[in-house]
């Protein structure tokens, strides 16, 4: 079948349904859908508080858990395609079968959805769990609706020749999501490898993450190699590697949620919060109000230093000298009061202050304090912190020397003319 068959397969099958549309039972059955959705919505109301509270009380399972909520979230749905068989069971029963044809569509679409959404609840990041969700109803309803053959052949006439290799549609998208299909199912099997291994007694930390690491990053490349064909292997053959790595380096950092929206890092020297995820670079807005694309395959095989991976709260220091007279005790309690004082500084994680050197001419001190929100700034905290210094010293009598020089001039000593 070709391009031409399935345009024309495909307006023979919508003026079929318009043809259909213009009956008196189509109306009708639309009214019924229409009205045990409105139904199913109201009666979720009443049943999911009862459900959910039950449901909670699963310990020990995090998997069914999170599968029985996934349920709950669809209770409409779930209350919806009960209704619709219902209604398309009493109606076969009093009518023909083709004044049903819609509520049959529709309760198979419902159920098709409802398959994938809770399906899609096993993978974790939203983002390729709602991807996936879709692509699995939108291929669930063209086969239900008759029309997957025509759908199919459409994106395949959709192609480009590139020398012996044809590059349709269809092609790139059956390798897109094979390639993400496989990529998370290697993530999964990595993480769950490399958590097996961590916990291993018999082996050294060490060698604990080198085999984890391996097992991860093998498993991943495996995955990739796989598919070194089709749309993939077309890119590398025309010098698309950096493309093509970067786009997986992505699905990676969205598996693993080694960095996320909102989250402060530093690379090479860039310092801010990362604004926005995409399939090639990241986005990292600075201080300044740049905004940086920085290739995901940085964030693979660079150093990346997260302010924010596991908590918000990161300790910042801040070294001053006092002069010699000062009481060393009382310094300490007035920087850590100091720095108490200032608004961003966390009171409920003390600031500690030590004395770390007697220097040439001051006694040298560091100030420790924490902080919960590095995107707003380092150095403006750090400031803000040395001036609360100064205005405690100042009050206190403290002073904070500097360098200075005395010249003596023994009488008779040679000017040097």
């Amino acid at each position: 079948m070709d391009f031409r068959d399935a345009i024309d397969r495909s307006l023979a099958w919508a003026g079929g349904w318009f043809d259909y549309a213009a009956t008196p039972w189509f109306v009708y059955q639309v009214g019924i859908i229409a009205a045990l959705f409105a139904l199913a919505k109201l009666a979720a109301l009443r049943v999911e508080p009862l459900v959910e509270g039950q449901a909670r009380q699963i310990k020990g399972h995090p998997g069914l858990l999170r599968v029985v909520i996934a349920l709950l979230r669809r209770t409409d749905w779930i209350l919806f395609t009960l209704f619709l068989f219902a209604a398309l069971s009493l109606l076969r029963a009093v009518t023909w079968p083709s004044r049903t044809h819609l509520i049959q569509v529709a309760l198979l679409l419902a159920l098709a959805w409802l398959f994938a959404t809770v399906l899609s609840r096993i993978i974790r990041n939203r983002l390729v769990a709602r991807t996936l969700g879709w692509l699995a109803w939108i291929y669930a309803a063209l086969v239900i609706l008759h029309i997957s053959d025509d759908a199919a052949t459409v994106l395949d006439s959709l192609a480009i020749p590139l020398g012996a290799v044809r590059l349709s549609a269809l092609m790139v998208l059956k390798a897109a999501l094979l390639l993400v299909a496989t990529v998370w199912l290697a993530v999964v099997v990595g993480n769950y490898i490399d958590e097996r291994v961590r916990l291993s007694e018999e082996l050294t930390p060490s060698i604990r993450v080198l085999v984890g690491k391996v097992a991860k990053i093998g498993l991943v490349l495996v995955a990739d190699g796989g598919k070194r064909d089709g749309a993939v292997g077309v890119g590398l053959a025309f010098g698309l590697q950096k493309v093509v790595s970067n786009f997986v380096s992505g699905v990676i950092i969205l598996l693993d949620k080694s960095i996320k929206p909102g989250d402060t890092i530093s690379l090479e020297g860039t310092f801010g919060w990362i604004r926005e995820l995409r399939a090639r670079f990241v986005s990292v807005v600075t201080r300044d109000g740049r905004e940086f694309l920085i290739p995901n395959e940085d964030f693979i095989t660079q150093r990346v230093i997260n302010w924010s991976f596991s908590d918000n709260l990161v300790r910042l220091d801040v070294n001053f000298g006092v002069s010699y007279d000062a009481d060393p005790h009382k310094v300490s309690e007035l920087a850590i009061e100091a720095a108490i004082s200032v608004g961003r500084v966390e009171a409920d994680r003390r600031p500690v202050c030590w004395l770390t050197d007697f220097g040439d001419s001051s006694l040298n001190f560091v100030l420790r304090f924490w902080i919960r929100d590095p995107q707003q700034g380092l150095t403006n905290v750090r400031g803000k912190v040395l001036l609360a210094l100064w205005d405690t010293f100042k009050a206190n009598g403290i002073s904070i020397p500097y360098p200075h020089r005395e010249i003596i001039m023994k009488p008779g000593a040679p000017s040097g003319r």
